[in-house]
């Protein structure tokens, strides 16, 4: 099956027709969602939609633009919500110099706090970059890497045993970077609508390079749709688009795509196997 690990379900782009697209679904061979949070006030939305739907599973976390509002009474609520088992990780978290809504100082300790939370609740992080690209790698090192927090919790992974660490959502940097986020502290790539645009040369280049056993299927919707229906709203009936495009990067087969994707999903978020 098919698992799109960061859609935005509860936003209100799908008020419409929710209902009727997410019983879709599964019929087209999409078994498992992951709802992510962003902002304060869809917290409640998401873990009200992972209630209602068995296969929704939920991300809970406030983005790097919202973490102004990273406040004792949110920070309650996520607790509260990451003690439940629906709630699979901590997400979208990170940092965004491209809209620079919230101060780089604010941004980079609101990433620790919650990179914090995600230890303290033993979940992997959903981690959002944006224009950021060294400091990311700076605050991903100093709490994944050797000596660090993670380390120090769970110790040394043993050698070919890839970490329920994280995963760099929309990967938009080099090739370089990627091999520093998978091969050596245990990141996967998330892999949507961007690899299939003609201008995605360099996510197609890191697909490439990448081992398939670091990559993950998303969608990111309603945002990033792939070709052929890049700019209308995006939803998970679309990943077979992403699934064709990584197979004919990598020289694979789509059956192959889905299989080993559909694994790492469900051992980098504990998700269920039945």
């Amino acid at each position: 099956m098919i698992i799109d690990t960061h859609a935005h379900y509860h936003s209100e782009q799908f008020d419409p027709d929710r209902d009727e697209l997410l019983a879709s679904l599964g019929p087209a061979g999409i078994g498992m969602v992951i709802d992510i949070a962003a902002e304060p006030d869809s917290l409640d939305r998401v873990m009200e939609l992972a209630g209602k739907y068995p296969f929704i599973y939920a991300a809970i976390g406030l983005h790097p633009d919202e973490v102004g509002d990273l406040n004792e009474e949110t920070l309650t609520k996520i607790r509260e919500y990451l003690a439940d088992e629906k709630a699979v990780a901590v997400g979208e978290i990170g940092l965004d110099y491209y809209w620079n809504r919230e101060s780089r100082d604010l941004q980079i300790s609101s990433f620790k706090k919650q990179i914090d939370l995600a230890l303290e609740y033993d979940k992997p992080v959903v981690i959002h970059s944006r224009e950021a690209a060294a400091d990311t790698l700076e605050v991903v090192t100093e709490m994944y890497g050797e000596g660090s927090p993670w380390e120090m919790k769970y110790g040394r992974t043993p050698a070919g045993k890839i970490p329920r660490k994280g995963v760099m959502h929309c990967y938009s940097y080099s090739s370089e970077q990627a091999r520093i986020y998978t091969e050596k502290l245990g990141f996967y790539l998330g892999i949507g609508g961007v690899v299939t645009f003609k201008n995605g040369k360099k996510l197609k280049e890191v697909v490439r390079q990448t081992p398939l056993p670091y990559l993950l299927l998303e969608t990111d919707c309603p945002y990033l749709s792939p070709v052929p229906f890049r700019g209308k709203r995006n939803s998970s009936l679309y990943l077979p688009y992403v699934v064709q495009e990584i197979a004919e990067l990598k020289g694979i087969t789509p059956e192959e795509v889905v299989r080993v994707t559909e694994e790492n999903a469900r051992y980098l978020f504990g998700l269920p196997e039945n």
